[in-house]
């Protein structure tokens, strides 16, 4: 199971009994790196994660640099997810390493993005500052036969205090306050040219922050619809179908905390199993604030005694102790 970030394309290539595609495509800074999809629905529906060619673990933490990173390698996967003959795309797009709402993204499909002279922007999150003018004309016309849904677990919009720069900005690499404004301000520069010839509003738009504006970016240039991450995963996958007739369901999570029930998977599973009736218990490798409020059962791995490093490197043993002392009480 998952939520639209890591882990959603295994996730449902799984539940759907689907196959995996490995494809080369350019990483955050332009090198080559493996990516995967999924094909699922007998290929009539394709997975993706944004996260798995521009991703922030694919670069170092001294490499980052929203200004000029790009979401082009996305763009380069989504073609060859759209080529293998779907019509359904699912993206999850958690983990960006960018801040180009999809800029990188939209160039790989085809779209030109103009500065004033007519030139082609270079890659980055700064150079939409820049952006002057949008021609869509070299776009594959495929692409309206193709539904894009878009699994997010945020509701930022593109810029301003709570947007993508300002919340995001910081982990990708933007150190100063100088940085964050000039990307804050570039992003807005896009948005308005999105809708002067695009004619998407996107700067206000819920979810149009994630993943470094991604969210805006999949909705104006792909007509994409932004969906809370883990009902769109937990309906892919079928866990619906799956409770009928369950004994229990066990779910897990890193850390359980009061987020956990704001969207996002664990949460979700939980929610479906108590409307069918089912125990659901959640195992968690450890807690937090807000734990306790959740109304769940919880089940952590190994005790506060032991430190965090032991219970990763002890974590499968740690886990089937947990679950067992959870199947027991679910059968007594």
């Amino acid at each position: 199971m998952a939520d639209g970030g890591e882990g959603t394309v295994d996730a449902l290539v799984a539940a759907g009994r689907g196959r995996l595609v490995t494809v080369t495509a350019n990483g955050p800074l332009g090198d080559p790196v493996e990516a995967q999809f999924g094909l699922i629905d007998g290929g009539r529906t394709g997975v993706v994660e944004l996260a798995s060619a521009s991703g922030l673990t694919l670069i170092s933490k001294e490499r980052r640099d929203p200004r000029v990173t790009s979401s082009y390698g996305f763009g380069q996967v989504l073609e060859k997810v759209r080529r293998s003959g779907v019509n359904r795309i699912i993206a999850g797009i958690g983990g960006s390493a960018t801040n180009d709402a999809g800029a990188g993204m939209a160039q790989a499909l085809g779209f030109r993005l103009l500065d004033a002279a007519g030139e082609e922007l270079p890659p980055g999150g700064a150079a939409l500052a820049r952006l002057a003018r949008i021609d869509a004309t070299g776009v594959e016309p495929g692409w309206k036969q193709v539904r894009v849904d878009v699994a997010v677990d945020v509701s930022n919009p593109l810029c301003g205090p709570e947007g993508a720069t300002r919340v995001y900005g910081p982990q990708k690499g933007a150190s100063s306050e100088e940085v964050l404004a000039e990307l804050d301000a570039a992003l807005a520069n896009l948005a308005e040219v999105v809708e002067r010839d695009l004619g998407v509003a996107v700067a206000g738009l819920p979810g149009a922050g994630a993943a470094g504006g991604a969210g805006a970016g999949l909705v104006a240039f792909l007509g994409a619809t932004l969906t809370p991450g883990a009902p769109l995963v937990v309906d892919a996958a079928g866990l619906d179908r799956a409770l009928r007739g369950a004994r229990a369901v066990l779910t897990g999570e890193g850390r359980v905390d009061r987020q956990t029930g704001y969207g996002k998977g664990p949460a979700e599973v939980i929610r479906r199993a108590q409307a069918a009736g089912v125990p659901a218990v959640l195992i968690a490798g450890s807690v937090g604030d807000g734990w306790d409020t959740l109304g769940y059962r919880v089940y952590q791995i190994g005790d506060d005694s032991q430190p965090p490093d032991f219970r990763e490197r002890h974590a499968e043993e740690l886990i089937a102790e947990a679950a067992g002392r959870a199947a027991r009480e679910l059968s007594s």
